[in-house]
């Protein structure tokens, strides 16, 4: 089966979490008018179970195309957000039920579009488009386990339909 990958809006990714976006926030000027905030950008759940919040920064490589969806994860005690540190494409994708395949949707997220997974929320681990993709990533760090894996029945493969070669255009998700 494959699975047809649409561009990145809060709107569509609402059931799942948070799309953080500077795009039309509120800009405050601070430091004497040498910079610009944006508050609000999205709400991080580390509360559960006596959580605190940690800030991380992963490293992550392309997967071989084409790239085929083996496991989904999701996080009990708490929300997970991933932002981009360089402006580079990368891929997203959720589901209700990783059992259930019409249940997934992926996405082409911008170098400028993070996501914040809400709790409880199935998504395949960081999926990027080009080497050394840089993000920071705010979660719960605490006690419990805040990890639940699935490995996706390998007779029924379940592959990302997009064309590699406009993910490395500029804008081609714009």
């Amino acid at each position: 089966m494959k699975l047809k990958v649409e561009p990145l809006t809060k709107v569509a990714f609402a059931p799942f979490g948070e799309v953080v976006e500077a795009a039309g926030a509120r800009e405050i000027p601070i430091n004497q008018g040498y910079a610009v905030r944006r508050n609000g950008l999205a709400r991080v759940d580390v509360a559960h179970q006596g959580g605190d919040t940690q800030v991380c920064l992963f490293v992550a490589q392309p997967r071989p195309a084409p790239v085929a969806i083996e496991v989904m994860e999701r996080h009990p005690d708490g929300s997970q957000l991933f932002y981009p540190l360089q402006d580079r494409d990368w891929l997203v994708v959720v589901c209700d039920d990783p059992k259930t395949p019409a249940s997934y949707r992926a996405f082409l997220a911008t170098g400028r579009q993070g996501v914040n997974y809400a709790r409880n929320v199935w998504h395949h681990p960081l999926l990027v488009c080009d080497a050394d993709s840089r993000f920071m990533v705010v979660d719960r760090a605490g006690p419990g386990a805040n990890l639940e894996e699935v490995f996706l029945d390998k007779a029924q493969p379940l592959e990302l339909d997009f064309d590699a070669a406009s993910l490395n255009t500029p804008g081609a998700a714009r």
